[in-house]
């Protein structure tokens, strides 16, 4: 699909289904998404570029993501969206540059970018240039990547919680017995799931940041010095954010990791604890078997059995070896 899109009066102007050569040639951004053979070719004609394939968005390479050919920037990064399923999308979308003209190139729907046309529909302060507008969607493309990291803040805690018991004073004091979390296997899923988000947007924001570098650059070497001065200001401030919410996101990696040994450690002891009630049980019931054997021995004079005491003498002994073990572990802390 090929939209385009024209400025009239500082907004963004979307042209209709109908598209000429001379929309291709006048317009400010061309979107294309999940392009067929003749919109590349038509967009190709009429930029005189050469589009890259789905195979090159693919590649890399910083030299295959980032350079110039024909009069063109070519900028290429990873973009991040959550799916239907909630499962994490990671898909490199490429940026051109050429003259006053944006065209982005892309095989998936970042919620960024109709979040920004919706935005650009209304009167804008920054200029409705090819630069301008690439600017505008990269801070949106930040925007949501910050939205994401904050979802994934919450969620971690929300399971810490989960996992974690921080009333322990007020529990020892009430003598109240701890109280389970939720099902281990499931949180244990939940921030794997987390993890994987956490570390895909990492690897958005530092494929971001290096295409903001080398998009720095370009500005750098043009001859506009004085209309890419305000440009020049908001990739500044871009480049700041940028390395704030990546510095943010090695933060939730650190304390996911941590967040997994800790369930991990909780599965341990409670799978610790099921064992534990098994080997008291099998001592406890040890000394009362060994009683119960000694009297199911098949010998001819045994002084016991013709005493008319002898059975209950046999249950009480049974009885007294059990419960014997049982208060010395007791009093020694081993329950």
């Amino acid at each position: 699909m090929l939209s385009v899109y024209g400025a009239e009066k500082g907004c963004l102007v979307e042209h209709g289904a109908e598209v000429s050569d001379e929309m291709l040639t006048t317009a400010v951004w061309l979107d294309l998404v999940e392009p067929t053979h003749e919109e590349e070719s038509a967009v190709e004609a009429a930029i005189k570029i050469d589009i890259p394939t789905r195979g090159e968005l693919a590649e890399i390479e910083v030299s295959s993501r980032l350079y110039q050919e024909d009069g063109a920037a070519f900028m290429t990064a990873n973009l991040i969206r959550r799916g239907d399923d909630e499962r994490p999308e990671s898909s490199p979308v490429t940026f051109i540059i050429k003259g006053h003209q944006l065209i982005t190139v892309r095989y998936h729907h970042p919620q960024a970018f109709p979040v920004y046309v919706r935005q650009a529909m209304k009167p804008q302060s920054t200029a409705m240039t090819g630069w301008g507008i690439l600017i505008s969607l990269l801070e949106a493309v930040v925007d949501r990547a910050a939205d994401h990291l904050e979802r994934v803040s919450s969620i971690v805690e929300d399971t810490s919680k989960q996992v974690f018991d921080t009333s322990f004073v007020e529990r020892k004091r009430s003598r109240k017995p701890r109280r389970k979390p939720k099902n281990l296997e499931e949180l244990l899923g939940k921030v794997g799931e987390e993890g994987d988000f956490n570390s895909k947007v990492r690897e958005s924001l530092v494929s971001i940041g290096r295409m903001v570098a080398f998009a720095q650059a370009v500005i750098d070497q043009s001859r506009q010095a004085k209309e890419m001065k305000e440009n020049r200001a908001r990739i500044k401030i871009l480049q700041r954010d940028i390395q704030s919410l990546t510095d943010h996101a090695s933060f939730l990696s650190g304390k996911i990791s941590f967040l997994l040994d800790a369930v991990l450690g909780m599965i341990n002891i409670e799978q610790s604890g099921i064992i534990k009630i098994f080997s008291v049980a099998a001592v406890v019931f040890l000394p009362p078997t060994l009683v119960a054997s000694i009297y199911g021995m098949n010998f001819q004079y045994m002084p016991e059995l013709p005493w008319q005491y002898g059975y209950p003498f046999a249950i009480g002994m049974m009885i007294l070896s059990a419960i014997l073990p049982f208060i010395y572990f007791k009093r020694k802390g081993w329950l």
